[in-house]
């Protein structure tokens, strides 16, 4: 879904909208209403997705008239506060899907049916839901630093202090890790199919969390794929040639995505930049070894990053991103060597 930038500097999960990256701390204090005590409790306080009835959403939104903190092309995210009882409330994204058509009313289920079943510290969490009308409903966790995109790439151009070394490796890192969950360890395994930087959300300790699964496609062996039964979709830059070309959609295909948003996080560039795109400007250049990797890290950082770390980094994207699906690493494979990295740095 294309990014749609909105007056407010918020930003919720899953809409493909985007805020800035700083809290809006008034809008939120003004902007969310409070759900009453039996719709809090219906969400379960964190043990578990509830499903909501549709007076209940209105409830959270004061009828869609709290601010709006994200807006996509088929959705609508709002700014709500789930209370229970004498507990402290809890800020909340209300995302409205407009399921005009079949296309998106599967969409929503998919995105729904996914994050019922996942459960990771660095996937974005489903409070609620509510399915009751064409308009369907996720009540998500509200990350309150925005998204990865605003945050790499807030001020371009400008004398704005750049996402520092170490936060870009420990994102890395904590994506790498949702997506290992989903490919290996999650039943029935999922593909994301749309992982790039408007997709991982910042919580209040800029901790990453993967979202927007509306593109997410689930139930399949270790060495299957899925033809999905619709149009390719993908974003431009991150998506995989493969998956353009036939149709089908693997693990690989999010091993690819995660690899333009490695060069993403150390070069500081867009994946599609001055109608280029970023893999086939810097990959050739590592794979030669013909260019030395501190002139391939985001010069607002200057010297302050690691040599050998943006070394291994720029390798392992360039794995990541090969023509080949066959030839890419997995995610656990990625895992390890982002983890070795680290290890190895302290």
């Amino acid at each position: 879904m294309l990014l749609h930038r909105h007056k407010f500097p918020l930003l919720c999960c899953g809409c493909g909208g985007a805020g800035g990256g700083v809290v809006a701390t008034g809008v939120a204090a003004r902007g969310a209403a409070h759900v009453d005590d039996d719709a809090a409790k219906n969400t379960g306080n964190g043990k578990g997705a509830r499903q909501l009835s549709w007076a209940q959403v209105e409830a959270m939104t004061a009828g869609f008239t709290t601010a709006v903190v994200g807006e996509g092309g088929f959705s609508t995210v709002y700014l709500a506060r789930l209370s229970a009882g004498g507990s402290k409330p809890q800020l909340a994204a209300v995302k409205l899907h407009r399921s005009c058509s079949e296309r998106l009313r599967r969409a929503f289920r998919q995105e729904l049916d996914a994050l019922l079943r996942v459960r990771h510290p660095h996937i974005v969490r489903l409070l609620a839901f509510c399915d009751q009308r064409d308009e369907g409903v996720l009540v998500l966790e509200f990350a309150p630093n925005g998204n990865l995109h605003d945050n790499l790439h807030a001020g371009e151009g400008k004398q704005v202090i750049p996402m520092p070394w170490a936060r870009r490796v420990a994102v890395a890192l904590q994506v790498a890790r949702a997506l290992e969950y989903l490919h290996d360890r999650c039943e029935p395994q999922v593909v994301h199919g749309d992982v790039k930087a408007s997709n991982v959300l910042l919580d209040a300790a800029m901790g990453a969390r993967l979202c927007d699964f509306g593109s997410a496609r689930a139930g399949f062996s270790a060495s299957a794929s899925v033809r999905p039964p619709r149009a390719v979709l993908g974003s431009p830059g991150y998506v995989d040639p493969h998956y353009l070309r036939s149709g089908v959609l693997t693990r690989k295909s999010d091993v690819y995505s995660f690899g333009v948003l490695l060069l993403e996080l150390l070069t500081g560039t867009q994946p599609f930049h001055d109608g280029r795109l970023l893999t086939s400007a810097v990959v050739p250049m590592i794979k030669a070894g013909s260019c030395d990797v501190g002139k391939l890290v985001d010069q607002r950082l200057g010297c302050q990053f690691d040599v050998a770390q943006a070394a291994t980094i720029a390798s392992l994207a360039a794995e990541c991103v090969m023509e080949n699906p066959t030839l890419r690493p997995s995610m656990a494979d990625v895992v390890r060597a982002l983890e070795q990295t680290s290890v190895a740095r302290r």
